[in-house]
């Protein structure tokens, strides 16, 4: 015999797992136990406060949501993944998608899920937070000049940016330096 259950959207929430928030203007209204687990926060910690303690600088904070607001505008919906920093202050890759609840206000309220995917992703370099910056945008597949476009930097500047990586990844090809920022031996 089937179970059945009442649709209780709050139990939902809560117990998803996955880390999910609802946010206003970048600013985190609710979270459920996955979300605060996976930063190493209190559930009631993360209420109010800016998406902004979830990342490594206030200047990857600002940088990243410059990128959203485009997609958003175009799509209603963003995808990525970005190093994110816990509250013990590690870095770590996390999966990131959100959905604008009114299409016309890109950064209004929304809905975001975080998955943690440093299991198969582990930070393994000091990187800067520009690098930090290119490393994601390497891993979605996008060229330098996308990157160059995307970043309102040159495509030679991204070039030095993706040479530091690779040295600091000991990778000696654009593909090898990719495959070892999503974890891939080859």
């Amino acid at each position: 015999m089937k179970a059945s259950y009442a649709l209780d959207y709050e139990t939902i929430f809560q117990y998803a797992p996955v880390g999910m928030c609802i946010s206003v203007n970048r600013v985190i209204q609710s979270a459920n136990e996955a979300l605060a687990s996976m930063f190493g926060y209190a559930t009631a910690a993360l209420e109010g406060q800016s998406f902004q303690v979830l990342y490594p600088t206030m200047v990857e904070f600002l940088r990243t949501g410059d990128r959203i607001i485009p997609i958003m505008n175009a799509k209603g919906r963003y995808s990525d993944e970005r190093i994110m920093r816990r509250a013990n202050g590690e870095l770590f890759w996390c999966h990131v998608s959100g959905r604008a609840l009114d299409p016309q206000e890109a950064l209004g309220a929304g809905v975001w899920t975080f998955e943690d995917v440093s299991e198969k992703r582990p930070v393994t370099a000091e990187l800067t937070p520009r690098e930090r910056e290119i490393a994601a945008l390497l891993v979605e597949g996008k060229t330098s000049k996308v990157i160059a476009r995307e970043t309102d930097l040159s495509p030679r500047t991204v070039e030095m940016h993706r040479a530091k990586l690779m040295r600091k990844f000991a990778a000696s090809t654009s593909s090898e330096l990719v495959h070892k920022l999503i974890g891939v031996s080859r």
